[in-house]
């Protein structure tokens, strides 16, 4: 039906595989093929069908997407750049088809990150204005003082990117630890945050995206979503059209 239809060049972009206008420019050129035909301009790609650039096959099923959680160790970046970085995410986690990370997590820092070959979801997930709630557990180098805990909260601004933090949840765990619950993904924001406070940031764990939730899932392995996490991250992200088939569900891969 005419509402499962997606036109040429938006499923490529959807894909990962490159920007809308590009797809037009691959698809006058004659490279992009539908079912093993040249298509026209403007021409729409049903479920099923099979999109081909140079002969590589792109996406797939539009219902077939794949969405991970990956519990990332410290030291791993979150590049698509496999030739420039040795211990990038997608070398890491070897996954048999084109992923790449929704977002990222310093080098440093470890825990929760998202991959998918979902183009579309990322602009969603990434939209800065949709406040997407993600909280991270922090230990630092000395005593964490109820003022610590307020003026992180309140908002703080940072001098390197010339703009105050927005107001976030912050609380106490125990003499060194703290959570904080950020709507904003500014670059180094909780080391920035603690650096302007005179705190050194120990160790970094990202725990929950929204309302994915990293849980006891093993550093260095990675997991499909299930159906009740996607249906409900679809909601969350005003995106209910899409559909979820876990082919691997509550079912951990460990990283060789």
């Amino acid at each position: 039906m005419s509402e499962n239809l997606t036109r040429l060049n938006k499923y490529l972009s959807e894909a990962g595989y490159c920007s809308r206008r590009e797809a037009d420019r691959l698809i006058g050129a004659g490279r992009v093929t539908i079912n093993n035909t040249i298509p026209e301009m403007g021409t729409k790609v049903a479920p099923g069908d099979i999109v081909k650039v140079d002969d590589k096959i792109i996406g797939g099923r539009q219902d077939d997407f794949v969405y991970l959680a990956f519990n990332k160790p410290v030291g791993i970046v979150c590049t698509t750049d496999t030739r420039v970085e040795k211990d990038n995410i997608i070398d890491y986690i070897n996954y048999p088809k084109r992923i790449f990370p929704i977002g990222r997590l310093d080098k440093p820092s470890e825990g929760l990150i998202l991959l998918t070959d979902d183009g579309d979801i990322v602009n969603k997930i990434l939209r800065a204005s949709n406040n997407h709630e993600k909280e991270y557990i922090v230990t630092v180098d000395k005593p964490i003082s109820q003022t610590f805990v307020e003026r992180m909260a309140g908002g703080i601004y940072i001098e390197e990117l010339k703009q105050r933090t927005k107001k976030c949840k912050v609380k106490k765990i125990d003499k060194y630890t703290f959570s904080i619950i950020l709507t904003q993904g500014l670059n180094r924001q909780i080391r920035r945050m603690c650096d302007y406070l005179n705190y050194d940031v120990k160790t970094l764990k990202r725990v929950r995206i929204m309302n994915i939730e990293l849980n006891n899932l093993p550093i260095g392995t990675h997991r499909e979503l299930t159906k009740e996490e996607f249906k409900t991250l679809s909601t969350l992200i005003s995106d209910s059209k899409k559909t979820f088939n876990p082919k691997t569900t509550n079912r951990n891969r460990t990283i060789n």
